[in-house]
C-alpha cells in the first residue's frame, strides 16, 4: 500500500530525526542561556524604576554624600600623612648627625701619611716628644671635598636622600647630586626641545596633589650654591642647632629637609642638609589614599545597593499606597483595596493601616449616605403620596363631611413631612457636629437629675414619673468625655419613649453605675416590652413599632439617631425585656422594656 500522505511543507525533505534533535537541543541551550538575560534584564528595569523616584533618589544621595565627605575629610586630613612626615623628619635627623660625625672625623684625621716638621724637630728637648702644640689645634680645620665625597657617597647611596654640605659661610661645598665614582657613566637629563606645557590630566593630578598636601606649607624653592643661609634649617645648624623643615615643590610633592652643624669639640665647621626626594612620602602617601580610595569604592557600591533596597522597601510601598488613594478617588463609587502592609510594624505599616481604616470609614460613610438617602425618599414618598391624593380629591368631595376629612388627612401628612423633616435635618447635622465639637468631661449624675426633673415636671407620655438612682459610693465619679447636649439628646429620647410606652401612672426608673473602666445607664419601664425579631430592628432607621398610636405619629429615628451619638462617644447601646414574675402555665412574663446604655468613664 502506497503512502499518499503530502509532505509538510514546513520541513525540508533533506532533514533527518537527528538534525531535528540538535536543533532541538541547541534551542534548549540557548533558553537556558537567555535565562540569566531575563533575570539581568528584570533586575535592570526595577533599578531603573527606582532611580526615578525621588524618594530613591534623595536617601542614595544623601548616604553617598556624608561617605564621600568622610572620605574626603580623611583625604585631605590624613593622620597617616603627618605621622608618616614626623617619622621621616626623625629619621633623616638621626641619619644627619651619623653622617655629620662621620664627615668631621675624615675631614680631621688622615690615616696614611703623617706631617713633620723639621724646625719643630730641631726645637724638641729631650724627653719630648713630636705632637700637636694643644689639644684644640685641630679645631680649626677646613672640610676636605676629595676626603669626604667618598664617605657621603658610600652613606648617602643606599637611602635615596640628598645630601647637601655647607660651609661656615653657608656656600655649597658638596652636593649628592654631583657625585659619582670611578666607573660610573654620568648621565644629563636634557630639557626637551619643545617646552610643552603639561597635559590636562597632568595639570589636574598636580592640581588635587597641591590642594591636599598644601595646607599651610610653604613653596620649596632651589637656592644658588652661594645663598645656603636661604634655608632656614642651614641657618639654624651653622649656629649649633639642629632644625627641620617640610616645604611642597610645584607640583605639589612634600618635601622634609634636616640640617644638623658639622662640629667638633663645639666648633662648628659647616652644615649638613639631607632632603627627600620629591615623590619620596608622596608615593606612600598616594599608597595609602588609593587604599581608601579601594575602600570607598567597595563601600559604596555597597551602600549604593543597600540604598535602593531600602528605598525599595519605603518608596515602593508609599507609590503603591499612593496609586491606591488616587484610584479611591477617580472610583469612589466603587470599592478599592488599599495594599495591606500592617505586617511590617513599622511606619509604612502604621500608614497602610491608617489608610485602609480611613477608606473603610470613608466607603461606609458614602454607603451610609446612600442609604440614608434612599431611607428619606421613601420616608417621604409616603406622606408625599397621600397628600396628593388627599389635594386631587379635595376638589370632588361633594359635602362638607367629605372636606374636613380629607383636610384632616392633609394636615396630618403635613405635620408628618414636617417631623420628618426635622429630625432628617438633626440627623444629617448630627456627624457634622460631633466631628467639630471638642470633647469635654460631662457629669452624669448632674446631667441625669436636671433630666429627670424636667421629665417629673411635664409628665409627657401617660403621666408617668420618672425616678433615678446612682448605686455606688457618694465619692464614686460618673464623667465620661463627650458632648452633654447629645449625650442629653440620648437620655431624652429613652426616657420619652419609656414613657409613651408605660402604662397610664406608670413609673420609669433610671439606674446609673460604674463598672470598671465604663458608666452604665438603664431605662426601665413598665410597658408591654420588645418583641424578640424586633430587638435589632428598633435601632434602625424609620423603623416604628407602636400599635397604640396612630399612623405617622412618629418619625421612628429616635432611637437610631440615639444609636448614633452613642457610637460616636465609643460606647454601645442594646434593648431587651425585663422578666417578670412567673404565669399560671408557668412561663416568664414581660415586666417592660430595658435600654443599656455604656460609655466610656474619664
Amino acid at each position: 500500500m502506497l503512502d499518499r500522505t503530502p509532505p509538510d511543507p514546513n520541513v525540508d525533505a533533506r532533514e533527518d530525526p537527528s538534525q531535528v534533535t540538535d536543533v532541538a537541543a541547541r534551542g534548549a541551550r540557548g533558553w537556558r542561556r537567555s535565562r540569566p538575560m531575563r533575570w539581568l534584564r528584570r533586575a535592570g528595569q526595577f533599578f531603573f524604576t527606582l532611580s526615578f523616584s525621588s524618594l530613591t533618589r534623595r536617601i542614595v544621595s544623601l548616604n553617598l554624600a556624608g561617605l564621600i565627605a568622610l572620605v574626603a575629610s580623611i583625604l585631605y586630613l590624613s593622620q597617616f600623612r603627618a605621622g608618616l612626615i614626623d617619622a621621616r623628619a626623625q629619621s633623616l635627623l638621626v641619619q644627619a648627625e651619623i653622617i655629620a660625625g662621620a664627615i668631621a672625623a675624615s675631614a680631621t684625621v688622615e690615616t696614611n701619611t703623617i706631617t713633620i716638621d723639621p724646625d719643630r724637630l730641631l726645637d724638641l728637648k729631650p724627653g719630648e716628644s713630636y705632637g700637636p702644640a694643644d689639644e684644640y689645634a685641630v679645631l680649626d680645620f677646613p672640610i676636605n671635598p676629595e676626603r669626604v665625597a667618598p664617605v657621603l657617597r658610600r652613606l648617602i647611596s643606599p637611602t635615596k636622600t640628598r645630601a647637601r654640605i655647607y660651609d661656615r659661610d653657608g656656600v655649597l661645598i658638596l652636593d649628592s647630586r654631583s657625585l659619582y665614582g670611578r666607573g660610573d657613566v654620568l648621565r644629563f637629563e636634557l630639557p626637551p626641545p619643545t617646552n610643552e606645557k603639561p597635559g590636562l590630566v597632568e595639570r589636574t593630578t598636580i592640581a588635587i596633589r597641591t590642594w591636599l598636601n598644601r595646607g599651610d606649607l610653604p613653596l620649596y624653592r632651589e637656592l644658588g650654591p652661594e645663598n645656603g643661609n636661604g634655608y632656614g634649617e642651614v641657618a639654624q645648624s651653622l649656629k649649633g642647632q639642629k632644625s627641620s623643615m617640610v616645604r611642597i615643590n610645584d607640583r605639589g610633592e612634600v618635601i622634609v629637609s634636616v640640617a644638623v652643624p658639622v662640629q667638633r669639640f663645639r666648633a662648628v665647621h659647616g652644615a649638613l642638609m639631607l632632603s627627600t626626594q620629591g615623590d619620596d612620602i608622596d608615593q606612600m602617601v598616594t599608597a595609602e589614599r588609593l587604599a581608601i580610595l579601594k575602600v570607598f569604592g567597595v563601600a559604596a557600591a555597597v551602600m549604593l545597593v543597600l540604598s535602593l533596597l531600602l528605598a525599595s522597601t519605603i518608596a515602593g510601598p508609599v507609590r503603591r499606597l499612593a496609586d491606591s488613594a488616587e484610584r479611591v478617588r477617580r472610583r469612589i463609587r466603587t470599592r478599592v483595596e488599599i495594599p495591606d502592609f500592617t505586617k511590617r510594624r513599622d511606619e509604612i505599616g502604621h500608614l497602610s493601616g491608617a489608610l485602609r481604616d480611613m477608606t473603610d470609614a470613608l466607603y461606609n460613610r458614602i454607603e451610609a449616605i446612600e442609604r440614608f438617602a434612599a431611607d428619606v425618599s421613601h420616608e417621604l414618598k409616603n406622606p408625599l403620596t397621600s397628600l396628593r391624593s388627599a389635594v386631587e380629591t379635595l376638589p370632588l368631595a361633594k359635602n362638607a363631611n367629605s372636606r374636613s376629612r380629607l383636610l384632616a388627612v392633609i394636615e396630618h401628612d403635613v405635620k408628618r413631612l414636617d417631623r420628618l423633616i426635622s429630625d432628617i435635618s438633626d440627623a444629617s447635622r448630627l456627624d457634622a457636629e460631633l466631628q467639630r465639637q471638642d470633647v469635654a468631661p460631662v457629669d452624669l449624675r448632674r446631667l441625669l437629675t436636671t433630666l429627670t426633673l424636667v421629665a417629673n415636671e411635664t409628665r409627657l407620655g401617660n403621666n408617668a414619673a420618672v425616678d433615678v438612682r446612682f448605686e455606688g459610693a457618694a465619692s464614686d465619679s460618673f464623667s465620661v468625655p463627650g458632648h452633654d447636649s447629645r449625650l442629653g439628646q440620648v437620655i431624652s429620647n429613652l426616657l420619652m419613649n419609656a414613657q409613651s410606652f408605660s402604662s397610664e401612672g406608670g413609673k420609669v426608673g433610671i439606674v446609673c453605675r460604674r463598672r470598671r473602666g465604663e458608666i452604665e445607664i438603664v431605662v426601665d419601664d413598665d410597658g408591654p416590652g420588645i418583641r424578640d425579631d424586633a430587638l435589632e430592628k428598633i435601632f434602625e432607621r424609620f423603623y416604628t413599632d407602636r400599635p397604640h398610636q396612630g399612623f405617622g405619629q412618629n418619625s421612628g429615628l429616635g432611637l437610631s439617631i440615639s444609636k448614633q451619638i452613642v457610637e460616636a462617644h465609643g460606647g454601645r447601646i442594646w434593648a431587651e425585656n425585663r422578666a417578670g414574675p412567673v404565669d399560671a402555665d408557668g412561663e416568664a412574663t414581660v415586666a417592660g422594656a430595658r435600654f443599656v446604655v455604656r460609655l466610656p468613664a474619664t
